[in-house]
């Protein structure tokens, strides 16, 4: 059925937002597939993939540190940061300090990782709640006046809105 609006109505699903968060748990960007809102798929799979890609890039720098750092411990002059005739010597201290900085950004990497997982679920749950919102220009308030004739009379007012 189309109304005047140009929308079609759509049956209530209440499990609709639930099985659109279980499908973008279960593959992301699935839920989204389900919404049809197909443009959102690369943005997920950019975010998550782009924080995969910087935490391997930084345990990789990570993993140099520390194998420099501890050659250099055992006693070693011919690690990668040494240095030679024209490039300068990077120091122990600065070297604890790459080690810290790599292990920080591997842990936001992580979190971002995360983060646009997360992100995926609830962003596929609002989508299918919002799918379902009645947007119609019918918008009716009727007054009940509700009286009650048990023990003592009470009187109270209320009133009913129907969106349709």
């Amino acid at each position: 059925m189309v109304e005047e609006t140009g929308f079609q109505k759509v049956a209530y699903d209440p499990l609709a937002p639930s099985r659109a968060a279980f499908y973008s748990a279960a593959l992301p960007g699935l839920g989204q597939a389900y919404n049809k809102k197909y443009w959102k798929i690369p943005v997920i799979y950019a975010g998550i993939a782009s924080g995969i890609y910087f935490y391997i890039k930084n345990d990789t720098d990570y993993n140099r540190f520390r194998d420099a750092y501890k050659r250099r411990l055992a006693g070693f002059t011919d690690d990668e940061f040494y240095g030679t005739g024209t490039t300068a010597a990077i120091s122990n201290n600065r070297l604890i300090d790459a080690q810290k900085s790599t292990q920080r950004n591997k842990d936001v990497s992580i979190i971002v990782s995360i983060g646009f997982y997360l992100f995926n679920i609830i962003d596929a749950n609002v989508d299918a709640h919002l799918r379902q919102y009645d947007i119609s220009d019918d918008l009716s308030i009727s007054p009940k006046l509700n009286t009650s004739n048990i023990a003592q009379p009470s009187y109270g007012l209320s009133f009913r809105y129907t969106i349709r």
